[in-house]
């Protein structure tokens, strides 16, 4: 008989069935998050061109000092789980942090890494909104009201198919590691 899990499952790419509301670590595959999120693009899609969540994590790592970088690349991961929800709309979804967070929680055991997020990934994550925002978005209609300046970064958007290498190429330099991909049979 098979094991009691809370809420419903789904596929990831790599075939494991894996339940948002009950996450763990054991279900947790690098190879996962890179697809997900290299298909994924920021701001809801509402970019000139496609600019995905792998690219930006690739990104945020790059512009973190070394202790930080595994953190800043798997910032968002996340949301290979739970999707990318734009920031305007998710702090209105009464339970989607909690739900977020069991994911990164699950994530960063996964990883060993610290369950909070180190302040100055959240610094970077935010001063790179004002690079994207002039590169990527049409001229805005109301200010977005940055905290940050901007880092100094030059965007060209990657494909789908490239920012799922980069992202992978930058996991394996700073764990030194790739977990083997699961047998589809």
């Amino acid at each position: 008989m098979s094991e009691e899990r809370k809420g419903d499952w789904l596929q990831t790419s790599s075939g494991i069935a894996f339940w948002p509301l009950d996450p763990r670590p054991e279900e947790v595959e690098i190879q996962d998050i890179a697809h997900a999120l290299s298909n994924m693009c920021r701001y809801g899609g509402h970019c000139r061109e496609f600019y995905s969540v792998a690219q930006h994590s690739v990104l945020v790592s790059q512009a973190l000092s070394p202790e930080y970088k595994l953190w800043g690349l798997l910032h968002d991961a996340g949301e290979a789980y739970v999707v990318d929800i734009p920031r305007p709309l998710k702090r209105f979804l009464t339970n989607y942090a909690e739900i977020e967070k069991g994911v990164m929680n699950a994530v960063c055991d996964k990883f060993d890494m610290a369950r909070k997020m180190p302040d100055e990934v959240k610094r970077v994550d935010n001063a790179i909104l004002a690079d994207e925002m002039p590169q990527l978005m049409k001229s805005p209609p109301r200010p977005w009201n940055l905290i940050e300046p901007p880092l100094g970064i030059t965007i060209r958007p990657w494909t789908s198919a490239e920012a799922n290498i980069r992202f992978l190429s930058e996991f394996r330099m700073l764990t030194g590691i790739l977990q083997h991909q699961r047998n589809s049979s």
